[in-house]
């Protein structure tokens, strides 16, 4: 079972991920320069630094400097080296050797063993770990040889995606392994940077290790800045000012001032995704949404073209799937999968279901209103805020009562867990494997589990099962299908693919999921 903590994961982590492999951002205006700083703007300050609690987006921004992966992904999407050279995959375990010369940040010589404690550690119902069954799968454990060199990884059963699972589980080494209380506010992997200063709610400050050979595809620290600067900016509008003023090299941005930057000369961008906006119904025995054929009626009643523009405020994309590309399965699941916008059915098939309209016009059922309590997170952006006041006069012209419930993300991972006090939410959820969906959109229903819906899908149970049992490959016809059997049942509406503008400014990078690849970065002059 997958523990309720698990769910701020995926709610804060996991929604806030995006990008795609290898897209380059920032401005060539002269030679590149060795050594200097190059400052990244980060919207929030990243909290614990321990791998194994880390259940925020920027945590992990952070935590990318300091660690490395067994393996990485490749432009095209495809599993590269990083700390492991070569791997055996078996239905349900992965054997990796790994380089030789890889080191820690004090010194220390990173081992199998530390790959072994590392995902022991998480996979321990003591830690309480919130990446264990996101990141980490269910029930996997490790067994290090130190003298082959080699660590192996099991799942009691066979698990698609064994491989890819590992390519975000950050290894600890070196005295952070003995002694996890040094990980709460500093660092001790094997990446590219050292952490030297933490200044919470301002700054985190990274120094190179020139002696960083052993990086993904090859890279090295030979040609990277001297420090990293990853400066604490929650405002907007201010990290677009320190950008065009040349205090920042890169930022990205999704609100307003997202057109100021784009139209700044010098200031190169790229647009990039950044996961669904989407909504989800409550299925609880006492809800409305219990009743798949309400379901499909609020889902009818709703424009969702308009809705996808008014949401990401134009900057958005026709929504295809729910998995971050460079997907492992390639496939539109979404078009075709979701009812058609049509008032006129939506009002019939409440009547029919017994929904009728009251005095005042909302509709009443066995004396119990038809309510929707509709929550959605203020972090997201005024596209969101606007998106949420769209479906609520939607829903009103249906004969629906809606009260909004704007919430920060604190609150929003309290609801989900814990109150369970909603109707309809607004949760721009986003992964990179199907796998790290499961225990979200069925299995046990909070606060028990994750399942914080309470989504009952046997379609999608049925697929998935068979799905997980298959090499990766093997099992993305299933793993599609499974998508679009949520959407035909209304369990969730993607509405849009969001996009976030990523700027750069006297300096070189490449984003992947969402963050800088440390290994990229590279300063010009003026930089």
């Amino acid at each position: 079972m997958r523990t309720p903590a698990a769910l701020v994961a995926l709610a804060l982590l996991a929604a806030a991920c995006g990008g795609t492999a290898g897209t380059k951002t920032g401005t060539q205006t002269g030679a590149p320069v060795t050594g200097g700083t190059f400052t990244f703007a980060i919207s929030a300050d990243p909290g614990v630094l321990d791998p194994a609690m880390g259940i925020l987006s920027v945590t992990n921004q952070v935590l990318r400097f300091a660690y490395d992966t067994l393996v990485d992904v490749g432009a095209d999407g495809r599993t590269v080296p990083g700390l492991a050279e070569k791997w055996q995959v078996k239905p349900d375990s992965v054997t990796f050797t790994l380089r030789g010369d890889a080191t820690c940040a004090d010194g220390a010589k990173l081992t199998p063993s530390d790959v072994a404690d590392t995902v022991n550690h998480i996979a321990d119902p003591a830690t309480k770990s919130p990446i264990y069954g996101v990141l980490v799968p269910i029930g996997m454990k490790a067994k290090a040889d130190d003298a082959a060199g080699t660590v192996t990884l099991s799942t009691p059963e066979p698990f698609s995606f064994i491989l890819e699972s590992t390519r975000a589980m950050y290894i600890v080494c070196g005295k952070g392994v003995k002694d996890r209380s040094v990980l709460a506010h500093g660092t001790s992997g094997s990446g590219p940077y050292r952490l030297t200063e933490a200044v919470s709610g301002d700054h985190y400050t990274f120094k190179a290790r020139r002696e960083y050979v052993w990086g993904p595809g090859g890279t090295t620290a030979k040609d990277l800045p001297e420090t990293v600067t990853l400066k604490v900016v929650p405002n907007e509008q201010t990290a677009a000012n320190l950008l065009v003023s040349g205090t920042l090299n890169g930022a990205t941005f999704y609100g307003p001032d997202r057109a100021r930057v784009a139209a700044t000369p010098g200031v190169v961008k790229n647009v990039l995704p950044f996961g669904n906006g989407q909504f989800f119904y409550h299925q609880g025995d006492d809800r409305p949404a219990h009743d798949p054929a309400v379901r499909k009626a609020l889902t009818q009643a709703v424009n969702l073209k308009e809705l996808a523009g008014i949401a990401a405020s134009g900057t958005g994309r026709t929504v295809t799937g729910l998995i971050l590309d460079p997907r492992p399965c390639q496939g539109d699941t979404v078009t075709g999968h979701l009812p058609a916008y049509d008032q006129a059915a939506a009002g019939a098939a409440l009547d029919a279901a017994g929904w009728r309209a009251g005095a005042d016009g909302v509709r009443v059922k066995d004396g119990k209103r038809l309510t929707l309590r509709f929550v959605y997170p203020t972090t997201r952006g005024s596209g969101v805020q606007a998106a949420a006041e769209y479906l609520a006069a939607a829903w009103k012209k249906a004969g629906v009562e809606v009260k909004l419930n704007g919430i920060i993300d604190a609150k929003l991972a309290e609801s989900l867990n814990v109150t369970q006090d909603w109707d309809a939410i607004w949760l721009p959820i986003s992964v990179t494997l199907p796998t790290q969906l499961v225990g979200f959109l069925s299995g046990p229903a909070a606060p028990k589990g994750a399942n914080f819906a309470q989504l009952a899908n046997t379609r999608y149970e049925s697929l998935i099962a068979r799905a997980a049992k298959l090499p990766a490959a093997e099992g993305c016809e299933l793993w599609l299908e499974a998508e679009s059997a949520l959407f035909e049942n209304s369990d969730l509406v993607p509405v849009v693919e969001n996009t976030v503008l990523a700027a750069g400014k006297n300096a070189t990078f490449t984003m992947t999921a969402g963050d800088v690849v440390p290994t990229s970065i590279r300063l010009t002059q003026g930089g």
